[in-house]
């Protein structure tokens, strides 16, 4: 399986999350999340929406992360892995789809997580960020009724965000019985990898959704690492060491499914 963290541009500061991509690829993790802070997240739990919070009190702008992004993958001394922001469609919107998706290229980013944009009126869009070489990945959750989710598959590229519970994102003590089901059903329906977001926060919890899952995506338990540290390098460090942990539980045992 793969294992894809997550971090929210910005926090707390940019050079923090330059480093900490730094770090997380020195680790070996296989793609990484970058959050654009938006003041109003459908999907993000409280800890999430706790560090847009502190990051967009600071006036950070959307065009200083893609700025940060662009200067990481301008080094040589460093490997970048495939970066994907997850970004409101309010944001690409008053940025204009087609001028934010070309911002997103030319910073070399590899595709797009739209939470709030609505599956079954996504094919404009997916137009869009194919044409530029990038994928739009697509939030299923375990309440979209089977019908639906086959349409929502047909504007996906990249890979499928499997949400593992109903609500938003957030550290969990396990997963749903039910979430094996689910996966189970889209893969009947799509060919596209699996990666299971919402509530993994250990490595313990990987071996469950071994045989079922491709990836494995974590973000509150990193972003809370930030906002409880006291210092920025310390965190840095403390984000990969849990990135060295969830690796290797990702890739022990049986691979795939």
């Amino acid at each position: 399986m793969a294992f894809m963290p997550f971090l929210t541009a910005g926090d707390p500061d940019l050079e923090s999350t330059a480093n900490a991509i730094r770090e997380l690829g020195s680790q070996g993790v296989d793609l990484i999340e970058v959050g654009f802070p938006y003041s109003d997240p459908i999907a993000d739990g409280p800890v999430i929406q706790a560090s847009y919070t502190r990051v967009l009190n600071k006036g950070l702008r959307v065009e200083k992360i893609f700025d940060c992004i662009r200067a990481l993958h301008a080094e040589n001394d460093s490997p970048v892995p495939p970066l994907v922001a997850m970004v409101s469609y309010a944001i690409v919107f008053r940025c204009g789809p087609e001028q934010f998706v070309a911002n997103a290229r030319d910073a070399r980013f590899s595709g797009l997580i739209i939470p709030d944009l609505p599956g079954d009126e996504a094919s404009e869009t997916f137009k869009i960020v194919r044409s530029a070489g990038l994928d739009l990945i697509q939030l299923i959750a375990p309440t979209t009724p089977p019908e639906r989710a086959e349409k929502i598959v047909e504007t996906c590229s990249g890979f499928v965000y499997c949400v593992s519970v109903a609500g938003t994102t957030g550290v969990r003590d396990s997963l749903p019985a039910e979430l094996s089901d689910q996966l189970k059903l889209l893969r009947s329906r799509t060919n596209l990898p699996l990666a299971v977001g919402f509530g993994i926060s250990r490595p313990d919890q990987v071996d469950a959704l071994r045989g079922f899952a491709d990836g494995v995506i974590v973000g509150s338990a990193i972003v809370r690492k930030f906002e409880q540290a006291t210092d920025n390098a310390a965190a840095v460090a403390e984000v990969g060491r849990f990135a060295a942990d969830m690796v290797s539980a990702v890739c022990s045992g049986d691979q795939g499914i």
